[in-house]
């Protein structure tokens, strides 16, 4: 079966139910209306300040009228289509109409600046591009200097002059599906890499993949059709759509929430009656802080029905969820791991029966297998650290253009993540570290996210970072990079106290106070950080690497 097809079947079992919410609060709700945008969904109008939705049948309707108009400007199939779109009712549809139409879907990054916008269109060999009005800036820049980009559809109102509207011209278009047939094999969508060591790789996927993702996200979490899925990540992200492919297979409703304030996470799983949360580590700690600084009373809220909440894309601290089953210890909790090359969240995932085992990331998730493996690709012992390595029907194809780099990850059928791991007696995986953020010292090897998950059970520390800085006698010290908890005040003298507990080899040399940056997803920035205390050296070496 091909994704396409469940939408299909939502549209003609469940047309009249809500498949989609949009949520756009503002600062002062009742007092002030900042969202106002042209829509493609008449029918969508607000029915409140802030709340668009849609249902089955005109989700799927409209990803037909996109993919028809693609068909009337003669596009072909496996054409590459870029997505550079804010969160929206519209975002969906626009993605599933270039599946629709035989073409491969190219999402990007809404924080990339105008020269990565035009680095990973060239890289994609997109042709087609659909983007909002909060890229009008960006893409004045570059329109002129893009030869391979042969049509751009602007989505919203005031359009520029080299767009095309692209509202008005699904307009004329068939709500009736395309006479497109797909296959499993087929192309399907191009994610690009985080981007950590240098410019992001394209990530090639098939349709088979894309399907894999949905039975495996709801083998691990249950999606009923009485489910209601909270989406607050960007679409862009294989994270986001691939939790958000849960409801799509199991035909229920999820939330699209415009913004991250606690209030605002509460309010909607409120409202929306949300049963299934997915929050990045940064948005639960502020979630976690708010409660503990009375800034959020949650007899405020009906939160009952919310079952579940699980967190992913970046290692999660243990401290962080002993807190949160603190604060609401009748939710279930699991997280996922996975990689944009491994179609997202999933290959491998801890389950909510395990919560005994918070730290670990799992085992083999739904339909994917595991292995942990030396420098030449022989399974370690059981407790020594190695690269994990894994393989299932969501490994991504290829990374585009790019056959050197593919054949470094990709073995066998088996990919290999660039992150440090050990399992425990018990068949559970421990993440360690990614594979180029280890720091080696004095000979010794030292893994940033054991220190950081230490640091983090301070109670004045909010987040942590640890990378390795340059030091003429042992090579590299680790230098910790704190950001303090709103309020409170910190010494250095209090941090090394603290860390006296750590072996010597392990303690931070270096310690300074920062706030920690993290990217649309939630992973640290550690270039960044590398950029602004190490002069870039280390950013130069991952960027060839």
């Amino acid at each position: 079966m091909v994704i396409t097809e469940l939408l299909e079947r939502n549209a003609r079992l469940y047309g009249q139910e809500t498949a989609l919410v949009e949520l756009s609060p503002t600062e002062e709700r009742d007092k002030a209306v900042t969202w106002r945008e042209a829509s493609l969904i008449e029918s969508a109008q607000p029915d409140s300040p802030y709340r668009r939705a849609i249902s089955w049948k005109e989700f799927d309707g409209l990803a037909n009228k996109f993919a028809n108009l693609l068909l009337t400007r003669n596009v072909k199939r496996d054409t590459k289509i870029g997505i550079l779109m804010m969160n929206s009712l519209e975002w969906l549809p626009i993605y599933f109409g270039v599946l629709k139409a035989g073409c491969v879907a190219v999402p990007l990054n809404f924080r990339y600046s105008s020269d990565e916008i035009k680095y990973c269109l060239e890289l994609a060999d997109v042709e087609v591009l659909v983007f909002g009005p909060q890229f009008v800036e960006r893409m004045d820049a570059i329109a002129d200097k893009l030869p391979d980009v042969k049509m751009m559809f602007f989505v919203g109102r005031d359009k520029p002059d080299y767009t095309e509207d692209c509202f008005k011209l699904m307009g004329f278009c068939s709500s009736g599906p395309p006479p497109v047939a797909l296959t499993e094999s087929d192309n399907a969508a191009i994610y690009f890499s985080s981007g950590t060591t240098g410019f992001p790789k394209a990530i090639l996927h098939d349709h088979l993949s894309l399907y894999s993702s949905c039975e495996t996200e709801q083998a691990h979490h249950g999606q009923t059709r009485e489910d209601v899925f909270l989406c607050i990540p960007p679409l862009y992200h294989t994270g986001a759509k691939m939790h958000w492919f849960g409801s799509l297979i199991s035909g229920s409703k999820a939330v699209l929430l415009r913004g991250v304030k606690p209030q605002w996470i509460l309010r909607a799983v409120t409202e929306e009656k949300c049963t299934i949360v997915w929050l990045l580590v940064p948005w639960a700690q502020d979630l976690l802080d708010a409660v503990d600084a009375g800034k959020v009373n949650l007899s405020d809220y009906l939160l009952d029905q919310w079952r579940l909440m699980h967190i992913g894309a970046q290692p999660v601290p243990p401290s962080l969820i002993h807190r949160w089953i603190k604060v609401f210890p009748n939710h279930q909790y699991d997280t996922n791991y996975g990689l944009s090359e491994s179609i997202g969240p999933g290959c491998v995932h801890l389950g909510v029966e395990n919560i005994h085992k918070v730290g670990a990331i799992g085992k083999a998730g739904y339909r994917w297998e595991t292995r942990i493996v030396d420098e030449q690709g022989k399974d370690v012992k059981q407790g020594e650290i190695g690269e994990l390595a894994v393989k299932g029907r969501g490994v991504m194809l290829c990374y585009y253009k790019n056959p050197e780099a593919t054949n470094e990850i990709l073995k066998d059928g088996w990919l290999f993540t660039g992150d440090m791991a050990r399992e425990d007696e018990d068949g559970f995986i421990y993440l360690v570290d990614r594979k180029k953020d280890v720091v080696i010292s004095g000979g010794e090897n030292l893994y940033p996210v054991q220190i950081e998950d230490f640091l983090r059970k301070y109670d004045k520390i909010k987040d942590a970072a640890v990378i390795g800085m340059p030091d003429q006698r042992l090579g590299e010290i680790a230098a910790a990079i704190i950001e303090i908890k709103e309020g409170f005040d910190c010494t250095e003298e209090e941090i090394n106290e603290f860390c006296s507990e750590l072996p010597r080899y392990k303690r931070p040399r270096k310690i300074i106070f920062d706030k920690v940056p993290r990217n649309a997803t939630g992973k640290i920035e550690k270039p960044a950080l590398r950029e602004k205390y190490c002069g870039g050296r280390l950013v130069e070496e991952e960027s060839r690497s």
